[in-house]
């Protein structure tokens, strides 16, 4: 099992927990979502749940619970910057779906 982050996505983790002043990494999950059947969460961790695994990138940590793991494995998180426009990329090779607006994926 495995999450790996880019280093523009392990600095923009890094820089987001500073800026916070406490957390130990970036949560990363899905929940049932839009019409292609799941939607990816992110939230900073402070701290890390028993039900849950910690993967380290980069130097940045990522917290996933273990009930999304079959859905996360292998995927790449990268942040990128587009003009005025910046996010969290996923790269996910499980994904077998899309919906045409992106919001949405099915594995």
């Amino acid at each position: 099992m495995s999450i790996e982050l880019t280093e523009s996505a392990a600095r923009r983790v890094q820089k987001q927990l500073a800026a916070r002043g406490h957390g130990v990494g970036l949560r990363v999950g899905v929940k049932k979502a839009g019409c292609s059947g799941y939607a990816y969460v992110l939230d900073y961790a402070d701290e890390v749940k028993p039900d849950e695994r910690v993967f380290e990138s980069r130097g940045a940590t990522v917290v996933v619970a273990e009930a999304h793991l079959a859905m996360l494995d292998g995927m790449q998180l990268d942040f990128e910057r587009e003009g005025l426009n910046e996010a969290f990329k996923f790269r996910n090779p499980n994904v077998t779906a899309q919906c045409g607006c992106g919001e949405s994926f099915a594995v």
